[in-house]
């Protein structure tokens, strides 16, 4: 028997710490519901889940996005829905025109309907907006560019100055906008101009600032110019991520809807409609309108192929989404009743540890028996 050492002790002691930290770990699980609490817990796993819990909320935002799009489609849809009402009306007042019945005085009271629609029309599309982004006047999805500035640096060599007179604090600087050179020291500043070419090498005196300065330095550049560049101001295509990679958008195009784009071509719009212009025949006001109208039709039937698109791609995505999530629970989500029979085993286990841990201490004392 020994005493300096007690190894069952020290043995039932480890135990009791392994399980009373097996225990602390079921516990954290249970009390978050989560495998994965940290790194340690499962590395590979916690790189996976992380992988997929960013494709999920991409997944969502693209969704959130889709729904954008189609929120924007039915404003422009819904303000075409107009302009389709008005060209009927003006495609009614054309016809009323060409009858005889009617008196000059006649065709200009209608002329006036027609030319009040043709602006309501225009004014409608410049209207339109979404997110303060104009729908229907051939501009959406332009983006403004901003102003630029370029510098442009020169090296300078072999600048001295004369010994006899030389000050400290001076700076030297070239200005090559202004083709000049100047000298300053103590608040007090000289500056010479020399000739614009491509390259300068010669001497310059500084002699106003109580000192014979020289420079010796040769000052080389090349004259260069900048491209400029044109900002294309026109467009009507925007562009909305429905996917949460790189690569996954759908690109929206809407015409310009105002009177002065719809009709038969560019030199015949519906707002150059006169029913009092005799020169203008029938035949020629009716096919401006009914050019029109079916212009407008053409531009509903497509955004109704966009909205369409977009709500498959919502499902989609929502799908994607769910599958993900049911995934990453897989991967990172603790299994409850198995967490609980291992937390109830960990308990007893400690118990138990600590019971004989007990037992353990008392073995010593029966040293004391033999020492009787």
């Amino acid at each position: 028997m020994i005493i300096n050492h007690n190894i069952a002790s020290l043995n039932t002691q480890r135990q009791l710490n392994t399980n009373t930290a097996n225990q602390s770990k079921n516990i954290e699980k249970l009390s978050s519901g989560l495998r994965i609490n940290r790194a340690g817990d499962d590395a590979a796993g916690l790189s996976i889940s992380e992988k997929m819990r960013g494709q999920i909320r991409g997944l969502d935002q693209a969704a959130r996005n889709s729904q954008d799009g189609i929120s924007l489609i039915q404003t422009a849809e819904g303000a075409l829905n107009e302009t389709h009402s008005m060209l009927q009306r003006m495609r009614e007042l054309v016809v009323q025109s060409n009858n005889d019945t009617n008196t000059a005085a006649d065709r200009s009271s209608i002329q006036q309907e027609v030319a009040q629609l043709s602006t309501e029309i225009t004014a409608t599309a410049n209207r339109t907006e979404f997110n303060t982004q104009k729908l229907l006047t051939g501009t959406l999805g332009v983006k403004a560019a901003g102003t630029g500035t370029a510098e442009v640096g020169l090296a300078a060599a072999g600048v001295s100055i004369d010994a006899a007179g030389a000050k400290t604090g001076a700076t030297y600087t070239i200005a090559t906008t202004a083709t000049t050179i100047s000298l300053s020291q103590g608040g007090v500043s000289q500056t010479l101009t020399v000739a614009a070419a491509a390259t300068y090498s010669g001497t310059l005196n500084f002699d106003k600032l109580g000192v014979k300065l020289t420079s010796t330095a040769t000052v080389d550049y090349t004259n260069a110019a900048i491209t400029a560049k044109t900002i294309d101001t026109t467009g009507n295509t925007a562009t909305l991520q429905i996917g949460a990679n790189q690569n996954q958008t759908l690109s929206l195009q809407f015409n310009d809807m105002q009177a002065t784009a719809l009709g038969t071509g560019a030199a015949a719009h519906v707002s150059d409609v006169d029913v009092t212009n005799a020169a203008q025949t029938f035949n020629a006001r009716l096919q401006i309108v009914d050019d029109a109208i079916k212009q407008v039709s053409d531009e509903r039937s497509k955004m109704g192929a966009y909205q369409n698109r977009l709500e498959h791609t919502i499902n989609n995505l929502n799908t994607s989404s769910e599958n993900l999530s049911a995934a990453e629970s897989r991967v990172r989500d603790v299994d409850m009743a198995k967490e609980m029979s291992e937390q109830t085993k960990n308990s007893i286990l400690a118990q138990a540890a600590q019971a004989m841990l007990a037992q353990a201490n008392q073995q010593p004392q029966g040293v004391l028996q033999l020492l009787r």
